[in-house]
């Protein structure tokens, strides 16, 4: 397992189109999983959840969403509703981060927003930690309400993003990153 500083100072996101078979074993994912649901939950409100799309669940899933992208683009080409079919399918495993935000009295909904982004930012970290790709990517179901619906969502619930986990043949090059003295003010 990598030192801890070294991992938070080289992670870096994997490209979805490099993520291959295998992805994490049962037991890995559960602990990626765990792991993911460690992140600052003020009130103890657990204001996310995760929906696992592995196996045929992710076919399952590409054809809801598939056919939501039909009903509202009927001119679309076979083609670009077949590439919707396969959205899930470019990675052994996806994990839906669903943001569960609701007005609290003392909780402001956007600290629990952000708290399913943590959610999301430890799921990668796990991931590196175990030797696997990931990247955390959100596209259109996002931010759609019948695709959010088709995956199983309340009308409340929003998608924080899709984590896709899987296996890498190469090392991940870096990109470059903001120098300190442009993004740190000190007052």
């Amino acid at each position: 397992m990598p030192d801890a500083l070294e991992l938070l100072r080289t992670r870096r996101s994997s490209r979805v189109i490099d993520l291959k078979a295998p992805g994490p074993s049962a037991q890995d994912l559960d602990t990626i999983l765990t792991i993911a649901a460690r992140v600052p939950d003020h009130g103890k409100l657990a204001p996310w959840r995760f929906i696992v799309l592995e196996g045929e669940g992710r076919a399952r899933a590409g054809a809801a969403i598939a056919a939501v992208f039909a009903a509202r683009n009927p001119q679309a080409e076979a083609k670009r509703i077949e590439e919707e079919h396969g959205r899930f399918l470019r990675a052994p495993v996806v994990v839906a981060v669903v943001s569960r935000a609701a007005p609290h009295v003392k909780i402001p909904e956007w600290e629990q927003v952000m708290s399913s982004a943590a959610c999301c930012q430890n799921m990668l970290l796990a991931a590196a930690a175990l030797g696997y790709g990931a990247t955390w990517i959100s596209e259109w179901p996002a931010t759609d309400a019948d695709a959010r619906a088709a995956l199983g969502l309340d009308a409340h619930e929003r998608i924080t993003g899709f984590v896709y986990l899987g296996s890498v043949d190469q090392a991940l090059e870096d990109r470059p990153r903001p120098a300190l003295p442009d993004i740190v003010t000190r007052f």
